[in-house]
């Protein structure tokens, strides 16, 4: 099975292929945010998750409150349906979604577009995990992974992407999650986690699990 690594490596090559002055362009701008980039304001691991209650794609709300009544809970903030990059993180999480469910653990993805964007219906047919709408990037930013994007990104995703983010998002056009995922035990006290500023690099569903794993391991019989 080809890992969401190489799957993510291959769109950037893609794109690189095709736009080279702005691939440079990202990789000096991700360069410079190091400090962002090892998740220096992102809830850490050992501390308690922010709550949250969002709108799932159906408007139904949803707290994390209520998913970590059933057990622990795997948090990843993404971008939106218009990013490819986010597109191969959920179609990998979908594909290892009985492994998370058989540890007894609760999948659920967070991005500030809208309840009615955040997913078309075929997505919504093909994912079976919770899916929330976080406006303005606001749990986002409780967690420490709400990011002020720079210029250089938002016009290429307006002039090359043709995408209105503030209509999409229907708020704050230029704050997106940056990639980040937290595995969270029952008692909401995150016990892994992966953050990284580079959008094309995401957590790999074996890490996951495998930090899944290690709760069960741990858990009293």
């Amino acid at each position: 099975m080809t890992s969401l690594k190489q799957q993510t490596d291959a769109q950037i090559e893609k794109t690189r292929q095709a736009k080279p002055e702005f691939m440079q362009s990202v990789d000096d701008l991700l360069a410079k945010a190091e400090e962002f980039q090892e998740g220096g304001n992102a809830t850490a691991v050992g501390e308690k998750a922010p709550g949250f209650e969002l709108p799932n794609a159906q408007g139904e709300t949803v707290s994390l409150a209520s998913l970590l009544e059933r057990g622990p809970v795997v948090v990843t903030f993404y971008r939106g349906s218009w990013c490819p990059y986010c597109n191969l993180q959920l179609r990998a999480m979908q594909q290892r979604l009985p492994e998370i469910q058989n540890l007894g653990a609760e999948l659920v993805a967070v991005s500030p577009q809208m309840p009615d964007e955040s997913l078309s219906q075929t997505e919504r047919d093909e994912l079976e995990f919770v899916v929330l709408s976080d406006q303005d990037a606001r749990v986002a930013e409780q967690y420490g992974v709400a990011w002020k994007v720079p210029d250089v990104l938002l016009d290429h995703m307006t002039k090359d992407r043709g995408l209105e983010l503030t209509k999409i998002n229907n708020g704050n056009g230029d704050v997106l999650p940056i990639p980040a995922t937290f595995v969270l035990s029952n008692d909401g006290v995150v016990v892994w986690r992966f953050v990284d500023v580079d959008y094309r690099t995401r957590a790999e569903p074996d890490d996951i699990i495998a930090a899944l794993q290690q709760l069960s391991v741990a858990a009293p019989k």
